[in-house]
């Protein structure tokens, strides 16, 4: 049934796990933050402090392409947020949410170079519980945050949703699907994209559980941007097949020439 053994099927009907322990055991491992942010009197600007577990101390000049502010979530909490200025008139800003077990502190680095090499600039923020955010990393706290991240982005720098590309990876696309599940932005990229959380500690399961964390399967189909899946064959964490069913389910995929596959793809 489902290809869950016997065994594992009574666990979930007699004892079904509690979906927020699922999410903190699959997702959540935020580091030890790499760096603090200092703001003015105003509160409204910040300065990033890094601290000794940072792996890249920047010079004064990629210092001053980075800007640090807060912003608040619905959900309360205070969420840390970066813009890294890599290009003068870039046509695109990314929407950067990243990884499990790193911070923004830690990611500036790949910013400034993804950046640079682009022609883009990149926003990106942290999620609750990580870095200099406060709250605590829970799956409800994830579409919060970056809802707050996309509105301080439109707000703070006038950027429309047209000149958006929301990227996502691993557990950063979790909050990303469900962004460009309810709002339209230039393009969507998933790295190494997860359909849920069942599907990944029980990796035969085919259907949604109503415990099931970040079920990001049943809001591909909603995604109206165009999407790009990336997602490596030999992938250890996120198996290879999750890619390609989130692939398969977005509306508009595209296919590594760069042309829109068709839509009657199934």
């Amino acid at each position: 049934m489902n290809g869950l053994s016997l065994s594992e099927l009574c666990c979930l009907f007699c004892c079904p796990p509690c979906p927020s322990r699922i999410a903190a055991k699959l997702a959540f491992l935020p580091p030890e933050p790499t760096y603090s942010i200092q703001t003015d009197e105003t509160g409204a600007r910040g300065t990033l402090r890094l601290t000794d577990r940072a792996e890249w101390q920047f010079s004064d000049k990629e210092l001053e392409s980075i800007e640090v502010f807060y912003t608040r979530s619905k959900r309360g909490n205070r969420i840390a947020c970066m813009f890294v200025r890599c290009a003068s008139n870039p046509k695109y800003t990314i929407l950067f949410s990243h990884g499990n077990a790193v911070d923004i502190g830690q990611m500036a680095s790949f910013y400034i170079g993804l950046g640079s090499r682009i022609n883009c600039n990149i926003f990106s923020y942290d999620y609750s519980g990580y870095g200099a955010s406060t709250g605590k990393p829970l799956e409800r706290n994830l579409y919060a945050d970056i809802d707050a991240a996309w509105q301080a982005l439109r707000a703070r720098y006038g950027i429309s949703p047209d000149c958006v590309i929301l990227y996502g990876q691993s557990i950063g696309t979790v909050p990303t699907v469900d962004l460009a599940s309810r709002f339209e932005c230039a393009a969507v990229i998933l790295h190494s994209p997860l359909m849920s959380g069942m599907r990944v500690a029980f990796p035969d399961t085919r259907r949604t559980w109503c415990f099931d964390p970040f079920p990001s399967i049943d809001k591909a189909s909603k995604i109206s941007s165009p999407v790009l899946v990336i997602h490596g064959t030999e992938d250890e964490v996120i198996d290879f097949s999750h890619g390609l069913e989130m692939y398969e389910k977005c509306p508009t995929p595209w296919n590594r020439s760069g042309l829109r596959a068709p839509d009657t793809m199934t």
